[in-house]
């Protein structure tokens, strides 16, 4: 995963009254892991993971596009 827009994934998560250790035990990853992944622009996270988190923050396919393939969609 490349250019993940992290400022509207970390929005989102808070709008989901979640934090950044909550999200990664949901995920079932470490949270010094999941705060390297996301301070990376997201290129280190996963397509499982993005899928998961989709699911955790019940996020509608708009929403989805718009954080995981925004840069792509945009071209």
């Amino acid at each position: 995963m490349t250019n993940v827009n992290v400022n509207k994934l970390r929005g989102k998560i808070v709008e989901n009254g979640l934090n950044m250790s909550t999200l990664a035990i949901k995920l079932e990853i470490d949270r010094s892991t999941l705060y390297r992944k996301i301070n990376s622009e997201g290129d280190k996270l996963t397509i499982k993971e993005a899928n998961k988190i989709v699911e955790i923050l019940n996020l509608d396919s708009e929403e989805a596009m718009a954080i995981f393939f925004g840069h792509i969609v945009a071209c």
